[in-house]
């Protein structure tokens, strides 16, 4: 083999070496930053991953919300009227946040069944609901009067 083609093949070889190396990191970081949708029956089920961020969907379940009167620590449960999960939250809520309105809050699922929440997003109407929580609420047959997916 010439100097030439044994010169060529290696520059093909770490091309190609390193874009897989990249497509693998890329895929690694993209992996990491997926933040999964689920309902308070999954998490009940056990379907939910503990310990990685992740979106629970529902309505705060109404007479649920606990404030804690020297912090800003809040407690409430989201439900889809099938299972309830207890959500605590540490940082001011959204404005349009209370009680039989839908929500969607993005944090992780601790040992205890607890979810920790980083962000609560909070309808913005009196008609909307996060879409992902209006299909898991039709699929289960308990989508509240009034409440339509947004498009």
């Amino acid at each position: 083999m010439r100097a030439n083609r044994k010169r060529r093949l290696v520059i093909v070889l770490a091309l190609v070496a390193l874009v897989a190396v990249a497509a693998g990191l890329t895929l690694y970081a993209l992996r990491a930053n997926i933040n999964l949708f689920f309902t308070p029956s999954q998490v009940a089920a056990g379907e939910a991953p503990l310990g990685r961020t992740l979106r629970l969907g529902g309505v705060v379940k109404k007479d649920s919300v606990e404030r804690h009167q020297d912090t800003l620590h809040v407690s409430f449960q989201v439900t889809d009227f099938a299972s309830d999960v207890e959500v605590s939250f540490d940082d001011i809520l959204p404005d349009l946040f209370r009680e039989g309105q839908g929500v969607v809050v993005v944090g992780q699922l601790d040992a205890d069944g607890e979810f920790i929440a980083q962000q609560v997003l909070a309808k913005h109407d009196e008609n909307y609901m996060p879409p992902e929580a209006a299909e898991a609420l039709k699929a289960a047959g308990n989508l509240p009067d009034g409440s339509v997916p947004s498009s």
